[in-house]
């Protein structure tokens, strides 16, 4: 006999009550229904035990499962997503590094996260990779700009400060700044000289105080500053953000883990926030980049110590040395030249192009800056 799912509860409750009165055959009832002994003595117990509820169908799920996330480890899972806002992989990462005794994949963390509707469509295209270069060693190259400003409660702007390493991602730099003049960036570069060595180059934008937006690779008091510090300095192509690609994806990152998730009443609440955030990107975030290590394993400080005075300006005996008059005013070859006004009183070198015939390179210390031709003005 073959029962209908429909009436299954209905058919087990009428075995049964035709099964309780004793005397009656039981294995002959059971042929009748189509079952065996064995499944008809159990129905008789679960109606004992349960009455007609006792009839249901249960789950064949085991009470316990060995591959199944405990609820305990599943709740460090959820805990650490609401400190951070971090991915399964970087979960799955940090808990390892916290030394917890099991720790699920990142594909298990993340169907938790999706269980708990921790992940939203928007969070896991943000998530998408990025590929890029990167130098060889830490200090070959550090990234430089001001993430776009937000309010403070009180209507301030802060446009936070970020200069970040491109080998290793280790942010030297995050501060919270009213204003974006040079003299405010030069503090706190001089802060991260001092504490960290100078870099080989530094990438910014054109953009002020590093660079000119209506003059491309334009000298700037702060771009001289550097050069006599030693450091190379280059900037990002017009319209191309991804020059300084790494920099952007630390300040989404900012954004997400941060910014997006407090208000803050002033610029010392920021700054509080920001430094205990940095210390966690640096020291404790994974960085799926670096094949899921933390930056501060792949940075060392570098060995270019910061001088506390300008080192002289010194060029080669075959060069043409002219110092620049007021309002960036070069002469050479009885023609004038219009230079960057930051050079005023400076001196700068003058070589014959290898490149341009008939033309002439300028050079500020080891950096150059223009091409001239002495039949035209710059």
């Amino acid at each position: 006999m073959s029962w209908n799912p429909r009436d299954t509860v209905n058919l087990r409750l009428e075995f049964v009550l035709l099964a309780l009165p004793e005397g009656g055959n039981h294995r002959e009832l059971c042929r009748r229904f189509g079952i065996s002994p064995k499944t008809g003595y159990k129905w008789l117990n679960r109606y004992r035990e349960a009455g007609v509820p006792g009839l249901e169908d249960r789950s064949r799920r085991p009470l316990s499962s060995p591959t199944r996330t405990s609820p305990e480890v599943e709740q460090r899972v959820i805990a650490l997503r609401g400190e951070h806002v971090w991915g399964g992989r970087k979960i799955e990462r940090r808990l390892h590094d916290l030394g917890e005794p099991v720790v699920p994949t990142a594909s298990t963390v993340t169907r938790i996260l999706h269980r708990h509707s921790l992940i939203t469509p928007q969070a896991s295209e943000a998530a998408t990779r990025w590929q890029r270069f990167e130098h060889e060693q830490p200090n070959d190259l550090w990234q430089m700009d001001f993430k776009g400003w937000f309010e403070l409660v009180d209507g301030r702007h802060c446009s936070p400060l970020t200069v970040l390493d491109d080998h290793s991602r280790f942010s030297m730099v995050l501060d919270a700044c009213g204003c974006t003049d040079t003299q405010v960036v030069r503090q706190r570069l001089r802060h991260a000289f001092r504490r960290y060595g100078l870099p080989l180059r530094i990438n910014a934008d054109n953009g002020s105080p590093w660079g000119s937006p209506s003059r491309p690779g334009q000298l700037t008091a702060l771009g001289i500053w550097l050069i006599r510090l030693g450091v190379r300095l280059s900037y990002s192509r017009r319209a191309h953000p991804q020059t300084n690609g790494k920099d952007e994806r630390f300040h989404r990152t900012l954004k997400a883990e941060l910014l997006s998730r407090r208000s803050f009443t002033s610029f010392r609440g920021a700054q509080d926030a920001f430094d205990a955030w940095r210390q966690v990107y640096n020291t404790q975030r994974p960085h799926q980049a670096l094949g899921m290590a933390t930056p501060v394993t792949r940075y060392r400080s570098s060995e270019r110590a910061y001088p506390e005075h300008l080192p002289p300006i010194v060029y080669g005996d075959s060069d043409t040395v002219v110092r620049v008059r007021v309002n960036g005013e070069l002469r050479f070859m009885s023609q004038r030249f219009k230079v960057s006004n930051a050079l005023d009183n400076l001196p700068v070198a003058i070589r014959p192009s290898l490149t341009q015939p008939d033309c002439y390179d300028l050079y500020f210390a080891h950096h150059h800056f223009a091409t001239i031709n002495p039949e035209k003005t710059i």
